[in-house]
């Protein structure tokens, strides 16, 4: 299971750049736009994102600031968010990468945001949640992008696969 949380935590970082870059693109007044997504805009999306990553790999490691809100504007800024995105990514990469086979099938305890209900929960479903929730997310501002008529890019986990591969 190590070499496939080795490969989501790659497309992680890859799929986000990418979507980075198209969003990067737009102007300042189409990137806080509200486009009818779940966050409104893409200013909110990218921002949830990197809330909830910072949320859950608190939960995951016990250490990092993470937000008390879901929907928390971490930066107010595209260039200081894109910048945070980056470290979080290669932070989630790295602690993906430490990961044993014995720790993976562990579990962790956490509370959940908006209660304080606590709970424990298998290491290795709480990945699979997490993962599948950034794809969730970026399906989002994918949507937002083309809403605005924009080109976005391929996102799908089989163009990163052939990229690596390919030795990309």
């Amino acid at each position: 299971m190590k070499k496939h949380y080795h490969t989501f935590a790659g497309y992680n970082a890859w799929a986000n750049r990418r979507l980075y870059d198209a969003a990067a693109a737009l102007g300042d007044a189409e990137y806080r736009a509200d486009r009818g997504a779940f966050f409104k805009s893409m200013h909110g999306t990218l921002n949830h994102l990197l809330a909830t990553d910072r949320i859950w790999m608190k939960r995951f490691t016990g250490e990092g600031d993470a937000p008390d809100r879901l929907d928390a504007i971490v930066h107010e800024g595209f260039a200081e968010l894109r910048a945070a995105r980056e470290a979080e990514d290669r932070r989630i990469v790295a602690w993906i990468h430490g990961l044993d086979e014995t720790r993976l099938a562990g579990a962790i305890r956490y509370r959940r945001v908006s209660s304080p209900d606590e709970f424990v929960q298998e290491l290795m479903p709480a990945l699979d949640h997490w993962f599948n929730h950034q794809t969730h997310h970026r399906g989002h501002a994918h949507m937002i992008l083309t809403s605005l008529g924009r080109p976005a890019p391929e996102l799908d986990l089989l163009y990163y696969q052939r990229e690596v591969a390919a030795g990309r």
